[in-house]
C-alpha cells in the first residue's frame, strides 16, 4: 500500500483550562495528522527530532502505538523536547507558548555524496535511508518548513519526493508569531508553494503572510502560478476549493459542540491525504485534474477527520472512528 511520509516539528502539548493543565499529549501540526492516519490503518512514518529524553521516547512509543513508523525520529542526545502550552479560551481556541532548545548537536538529516548510478545524493533521517515511491504522499508545512535551521533538510526531502514521483501537501499554517519574518521566509514559502501538488491554508495564514484575507484574491495573485491547486478554510465558515480548469467549490462547516479545536486543521490535511488514497488518486490524476465528485469525496473526508478530532481534548482522532475508517482504504 501507498505510504504518507510527514515532515514536521514534534512537541509535548500541555493543555489549559481556566490556566490549569488538563492534559499532556504528544503533538506537533504534522505529527498529529500522522498519528490519525496510522489509526486508520494507513502506513505512516514523521520525518522529526526530539530529544534523547523520557518525553522524547514518550513520543517514539506513542509514535508506535499508534501506527506511525518512527523509523526516521532523531532522538538528539543532550537536547530536551519541545513543549507547547496551550490555553484554552471560552470558544476551545488555543493560544500557545512554545519552549524549545536548539539541539546541541545538530538536526538528524544526513546529505551524502551523490550516488554513482543515479548521480543523486543519498539521503538519511535519524540514521535511516529515506525510501519514497511514485505516488506515495508527503505532508509538510509550519515554520518548519521554513527555519534556516531544517530548511536545507526540508527541502532535500522535497526533492526527492519530486524525483520520485510522490504527491506532495503544503499546510502553509503560518502563525503571527513568525510575521516579523515574513520578508526573510518569502523565498523558501514561495519555494514550497512551486512544489506542492495540493496547498491548503487558512484566512490567517495569508492575513499574515500577505494582508490579504479574500481567498480568490489569494489564489489569483499568490498561489495560481504555483500550484493549481488550492483548498482554503476559515475556521468555522464554508471550505472553499480553487483548482485547475476553473473549478471552484463550496463546502459549509456542520456546526457541532466543540470540546476543543486543537488539531482540527491538522485533521482536516489528514483526511484529505486519507480521501486521496480511498480513492486511489495519483499524482498523473491529480496533474490531469480531478473532477468535482472526486474533490467532494475529498474533501469530505477532511471535513470528517477535523470534526471527530474536535470531540475531544486529544490531538487526533479516536480509535473507533480510525477502525471504522480503516476498513474503508483499499486492500493495495
Amino acid at each position: 500500500m501507498r505510504k504518507v511520509i510527514g515532515i514536521g516539528e514534534t512537541v509535548l502539548d500541555i493543555v489549559f483550562r481556566d490556566n490549569q493543565p488538563i492534559a499532556a499529549v504528544p503533538g506537533g501540526s504534522t505529527f498529529n495528522a500522522m498519528i490519525s492516519l496510522g489509526r486508520s490503518g494507513v502506513p505512516a512514518t514523521l520525518i522529526s527530532e526530539v530529544g534523547d529524553d523520557r518525553v522524547g521516547r514518550f513520543v517514539t512509543d506513542f509514535m508506535r502505538h499508534n501506527g506511525v513508523d518512527p523509523l526516521h525520529m532523531s532522538l538528539i542526545p543532550g537536547a530536551k523536547t519541545p513543549l507547547s502550552l496551550a490555553f484554552l479560551n471560552e470558544k476551545n481556541d488555543a493560544e500557545y507558548i512554545f519552549y524549545k532548545t536548539t539541539p546541541p548537536q545538530g538536526r538528524g538529516v544526513n546529505i551524502g555524496s551523490p550516488n554513482e548510478k543515479s548521480n543523486q545524493p543519498p539521503l538519511s533521517w535519524g540514521g535511516v535511508g529515506l525510501q519514497l515511491s511514485s505516488d506515495d504522499l508527503v505532508l509538510f508545512g509550519s515554520y518548519y518548513a521554513l527555519n534556516p535551521d531544517t530548511r536545507q533538510q526540508v527541502k532535500a526531502v522535497l526533492e526527492e519526493a519530486r524525483r520520485q514521483g510522490a504527491i506532495i501537501y503544503y499546510d502553509v499554517n503560518f502563525r503571527p508569531a513568525h510575521c516579523h519574518e515574513v520578508m526573510r521566509l518569502m523565498p523558501a514559502i514561495m519555494e514550497n508553494l512551486e512544489m506542492a501538488d495540493i496547498v491548503r491554508g487558512s484566512r490567517e495564514d495569508f492575513e499574515t503572510l500577505y494582508q490579504i484575507g479574500e481567498a480568490e484574491k489569494v489564489y489569483a495573485e499568490k498561489i495560481a502560478y504555483y500550484c493549481r491547486n488550492f483548498i482554503y478554510t476559515d475556521s468555522d465558515r464554508p471550505a472553499l476549493l480553487m483548482a485547475s480548469d476553473g473549478l471552484r467549490r463550496e463546502y459549509p462547516v456542520k456546526k457541532e459542540q466543540t470540546v476543543t479545536t486543537i488539531g482540527a486543521g491538522d485533521n482536516f490535511n489528514a483526511g484529505i491525504l486519507f480521501g486521496i488514497l480511498r480513492q486511489g488518486i495519483t499524482r498523473q490524476d491529480i496533474a490531469q485534474g480531478l473532477t468535482a465528485v472526486q474533490w467532494d469525496s475529498i474533501i469530505a473526508e477532511g471535513q470528517q477527520f477535523a470534526a471527530e478530532v474536535c470531540k475531544s481534548i486529544y490531538n487526533y482522532v479516536s480509535e473507533d472512528f480510525g477502525q471504522a475508517k480503516r476498513a474503508t482504504l483499499p486492500t493495495k
